[in-house]
């Protein structure tokens, strides 16, 4: 287990590398900071000078290597526009990306696992033929015209829910901005977090339905009934609890996308988060922030990728059995 451990992490730094060069390499091919930073009124000779202080016109190898020494001591680089370390921008919209996501992984797992397994015991039935068919319209709809519907029926015919923002706010920690805590900040995530989860959780229905009914049809299963086990005993014990191995893999891969899938959340319900963050250093050419984001997304991917392959290894040994060979 301590190899399989290993060598993962080791794929984990590998790709973290590419990601970085990736990122970097377009901060050299998009558009030129230093024209959004100062205008048009600094002269040229003036641009020349910033461009020298902030190490533009050094080779690109150097810019490079520079920044992977400043990355390994936590610093991704100095944002244009908002004139502070790009680490300090994206800490401090992380929290409503992050609650976001959390809440839409919460509506995920709370509706997949009752919906799919029900789905799986009963196919024929009228309810799993709905949700069936409901799950195909759920996959084809893009994320942000469910968030557009979701406005229109509850903010502007219904006037239940509010349409824009995070609403009202607790500081924790004294760096994170949660609303959580509040009654209007709940209300706030509600539309968000279903728009969110709109294009993840039909794909999870699916999963856990098909799975199910493979191991429903298993040798072990039929014999559990052939003992007299509790209809729900052979359901939840025998079949659910084997159908989770495929499932804990789909779900760490989709839980880093969710996070890339913030950014049309964020921007449809104006949610002031690392989605929004990001279009903004797009429009305004803040080269260093975008890099910045896409290495933090990055991390968050192989991070939550390597966990999900060193708890399948420890769950299912023969996985590691195979990465030997």
């Amino acid at each position: 287990m301590f190899a399989f451990t290993v060598k993962r992490i080791l794929q984990a730094v590998i790709v973290m590398l590419i990601i970085s060069f990736i990122g970097f390499a377009i901060k050299h091919n998009f558009g030129d900071p230093i024209r959004d930073l100062v205008g048009q009124r600094v002269t040229a000779a003036e641009r020349a000078q910033i461009r020298e202080r902030l190490g533009l016109n050094d080779p690109f190898p150097v810019q490079y290597v520079r920044f992977l020494r400043d990355a390994l001591h936590g610093d991704l680089g100095q944002s244009y526009f908002f004139k502070k370390p790009a680490t300090e921008v994206i800490v401090k919209k992380a929290p409503a990306t992050l609650e976001l996501v959390f809440c839409a992984a919460l509506i995920i797992v709370v509706l997949s696992i009752p919906l799919g397994i029900y789905s799986a015991i009963r196919p024929k039935s009228f309810f799993s033929r709905f949700v069936m068919g409901g799950s195909i319209v759920g996959v084809s709809m893009p994320v942000f015209l469910t968030a557009i519907l979701l406005i229109y029926i509850f903010s502007v015919e219904l006037h239940w829910l509010p349409s824009y923002g995070r609403g009202q706010t607790v500081l924790l920690f004294g760096w994170w901005d949660s609303g959580l805590l509040t009654a209007d900040g709940l209300k706030h995530l509600i539309m968000p977090s279903i728009a969110l989860s709109s294009i993840m959780l039909p794909l999870f229905i699916r999963l856990i339905r098909s799975e199910m009914m493979e191991v429903l049809e298993s040798e072990y299963v039929k014999f559990a009934w052939a003992k007299g086990i509790k209809p729900w005993r052979v359901w939840i014990v025998h079949a659910f609890k084997n159908t989770l191995l495929p499932v804990i893999t789909v779900g760490g891969v989709q839980l880093g996308i969710m996070v890339a899938f913030t950014i049309l959340t964020e921007t449809v319900f104006q949610w002031q988060g690392m989605g929004s963050m990001f279009i903004e250093s797009v429009e305004r050419s803040d080269t260093s922030l975008m890099v910045a984001y896409l290495v933090f997304v990055g991390i968050v991917f192989v991070l939550v990728n390597t966990l999900v392959d060193i708890i399948y290894g420890l769950v299912n040994p023969t996985v590691r059995v195979a990465g030997r060979q």
